[in-house]
């Protein structure tokens, strides 16, 4: 590609914002358009990322930001309450919405995509963008084929605000395409203690655990006559999410419409 991709980060202050700020300044093919956050507004963005002094400044308006900067791509890891209004507001701006948050309804994505199509531009929401994972989702959906009993334990810092996570839930949509749906378990069965068997997609469960100490882990656990097939992915720091941004960063350019899950563009 002959000239830079310009791009511009929501959340900029946050522990993702920082990394893809990172990632950005380093890639001689991107180009750091505007870096937007309500905190640390008016420090330099690549201090802000822990970098040396890029010469941008923080600003603390998306509207404004995007409107003067004109980005080709908007990178969103802020926090699921304001993800969908910056979502609108980017394509609204003709900018191409990189969306790592989770929490968007059915509809929601519906109605982008047709925003999307509609200003002639592409979009991506991925619940997650570790390449790893996408690969854990692909061969939980084809092991699902074959293994129809399964169920998914996803492991997180005990900050993290939504449960089950954005990946489990992916992972599971994509399970289900291909298992028939049925009721897993002993139809007698009873829970003692509520929730003690986890949230139920489609007939099988899905377990949350929050813990401090913790970053990223997903299992996803088959089980059938005389076997298990367990299928794993441990995230160590978010550095690792960041070769996925740069690839949907660069392939959204060439999209019309909103993809919803990373491994449509691997």
């Amino acid at each position: 590609m002959s000239e830079k991709i310009r791009v511009a980060v929501a959340g900029a202050g946050g522990r993702m914002g920082r990394e893809v700020v990172k990632m950005v300044l380093e890639d001689e093919t991107l180009e750091l358009a505007a870096a937007i956050n309500r905190s640390g507004a008016g420090k330099d963005a690549g201090e802000l990322a822990g970098l040396k002094p890029c010469g941008l400044i923080v600003v603390d308006d998306l509207d404004a930001a995007l409107a003067s900067a004109k980005p080709d791509v908007l990178v969103d890891f802020s926090v699921p309450s304001v993800v969908y209004s910056n979502t609108v507001t980017a394509i609204k701006h003709g900018v191409r919405p990189v969306v790592g948050a989770t929490g968007f309804a059915p509809r929601q994505i519906e109605e982008l995509d047709e925003l999307c199509r509609e200003a002639h531009i592409g979009g991506l929401i991925a619940p997650n963008f570790s390449i790893g994972a996408i690969l854990m989702m692909q061969f939980a959906a084809k092991a699902a084929e074959y293994l129809p009993h399964v169920e998914i334990i996803e492991t997180h810092g005990d900050q993290k605000l939504d449960a089950p996570s954005g990946t489990s839930i992916k992972t599971a949509e994509l399970i289900a395409k291909g298992r028939e749906k049925f009721k897993q378990g002993n139809p007698d069965e009873e829970e003692i203690l509520p929730g003690a068997r986890g949230g139920e997609y489609e007939g099988f469960r899905i377990h949350s655990v929050r813990l401090p100490g913790v970053f990223a882990q997903q299992e996803v656990i088959f089980g059938g006559y005389g076997q298990s097939l367990k299928i794993r992915h441990d995230s160590y720091e978010r550095a690792g999410y960041m070769p996925g941004v740069n690839i949907g960063i660069k392939k959204v350019m060439a999209y019309t419409g909103m993809v919803y899950g990373f491994e449509h563009l691997m």
